[in-house]
């Protein structure tokens, strides 16, 4: 990624490209979530209001190109282990992500947070942001199906008779070459010009039915406006969550919000070149308090944990290196209180070759890491390997850090091993006991 001087037009167009990156959670958040007994409407009023008010706090306060929205993978653990697995009502679950965010604030205040990612050893550093590279190309592949399910060898290449696999393909050299070629919003006019490539599917060649939910067609008009419905606003029960048998909740909530944050920033600023003075990432406190406050106020507006998103990179790919491209990400949710019919338009065959090209681009830090030097290469190897294969920030930045721990103090090299390291490691462990 390049890491020149920036213009204002050039940071506008990365918000625009990282919003068109990140769009998708005003829908796929209240699909999941009403699984829980949601209402899908309250769902998406709040996912908009959190995702534009805290992206707005990052671009403002942290002064950081990074969006900050829902959190995929925390979603799905309110619904299907909270509330489907454990029998708790949603509200109760609204207030234990209130609480997670509470304990986030109060580890940001004594800088417990920004403790622990100085503590992340350099290599690790590298492997993390590559392997959040790896695992946004996986995601464009499979929003694509270009990578599918296969029951004899877990994934493989999907049929290239499918006219949406040849769409995205299109779209992926088109856009390729555009960013090589140095077009301004090269990636922005990609995304539009793949959506109109993809239009004729399910019209005149072609049928979507089996990956859009029964629609034949692939892009669709809906219409343009929706009531926003604000029921879920302050609807979570503060005191039913705070009970004893809901505290392994709570840590389940902060655990994974803190390794996905900690991830995102340390990857992206590598992979960007948005590092402060003594090589962290760049405004790191208060990245790490706008990520905080995003989790306290998901549980007021009526969502699941906030934090912030590796789809920022997109927009960093782009050009954006200042708080001016979150805050562009975040207005551009605002207006979808409003106009969520119109978020159907752009399928995510357009948005996916976008995520291929960011996750080549974060590949670069990869290339710094001593290799023959395995006490260092082997763990960051794992971290680098299991991200994208367990899918999971959260498991490949743990078996990362733990192997280093390991390795090191095995072979003779506990000096090696700070302090806060010692203590992530406990962190690690705790996560891998609550079973997230």
């Amino acid at each position: 990624m390049p890491t020149t001087i920036t213009s204002r037009r050039t940071e506008i167009l990365a918000g625009v490209s990282t919003f068109l990156a990140t769009m998708y959670i005003i829908v796929v958040n209240p699909a999941i979530l009403s699984q829980a007994g949601l209402p899908f409407s309250g769902v998406l009023t709040a996912t908009v209001l959190l995702s534009f008010f805290c992206s707005l706090m990052m671009g403002l306060y942290a002064r950081n190109p990074i969006v900050v929205a829902p959190g995929m993978g925390m979603n799905a653990f309110f619904t299907f282990t909270a509330v489907k697995g454990m029998g708790i009502r949603p509200e109760i679950a609204l207030g234990a992500v209130f609480w997670a965010g509470v304990l986030f604030l109060l580890l940001s205040v004594f800088n417990v947070r920004s403790a622990i990612v100085r503590a992340i050893p350099q290599p690790l550093r590298y492997a993390v942001s590559a392997g959040i590279g790896l695992f946004i190309t996986l995601i464009g592949f499979e929003n694509a199906k270009f990578i599918v399910a296969n029951p004899a060898t877990l994934v493989s290449i999907a049929n290239f008779n499918d006219p949406i696999v040849l769409t995205f393909v299109f779209g992926l050299l088109l856009m390729s070459v555009l960013v090589v070629r140095d077009v301004p919003g090269g990636i922005i006019i990609g995304i539009i010009l793949t959506t109109l490539a993809a239009w004729p599917i399910g019209r005149y060649w072609g049928d979507a039915s089996a990956i859009n939910f029964g629609q034949k067609t692939l892009v669709n008009f809906q219409g343009v406006l929706a009531v926003p419905d604000f029921s879920l606003l302050g609807k979570l029960d503060l005191m039913g969550s705070l009970s004893w048998s809901l505290w392994p909740v709570i840590f389940a909530f902060a655990f994974t919000d803190l390794f996905d944050s900690l991830s995102t920033f340390v990857g992206v600023a590598e992979a960007g070149g948005l590092q402060d003075d003594d090589g962290q990432p760049r405004n790191l406190n208060r990245s790490l308090m706008t990520d905080a406050v995003a989790t306290t106020l998901a549980g007021v507006f009526g969502t699941s944990p906030g934090t912030a998103y590796i789809e920022s990179a997109v927009g960093i790919a782009q050009g954006g290196r200042t708080g001016l491209t979150a805050i562009v990400a975040g207005c551009c949710f605002l207006p979808f209180l409003f106009l969520s019919p119109l978020l159907s338009i752009i399928p995510a065959i357009a948005t996916a070759p976008a995520l291929v090209l960011v996750g080549a681009f974060m590949m670069k830090p990869i290339t710094r890491i001593e290799w023959g030097q395995l006490d260092d290469a082997l763990p960051a190897f794992l971290a680098l390997v299991l991200i994208p294969f367990s899918y999971s920030i959260t498991q490949g930045l743990i078996w990362g850090f733990l192997s280093w721990t390991v390795i090191k103090v095995a072979v003779g090299k506990s000096r090696e091993v700070s302090l806060g390291l010692w203590i992530v490691d406990v962190f690690c462990v705790l996560a891998l006991a609550s079973g997230h």
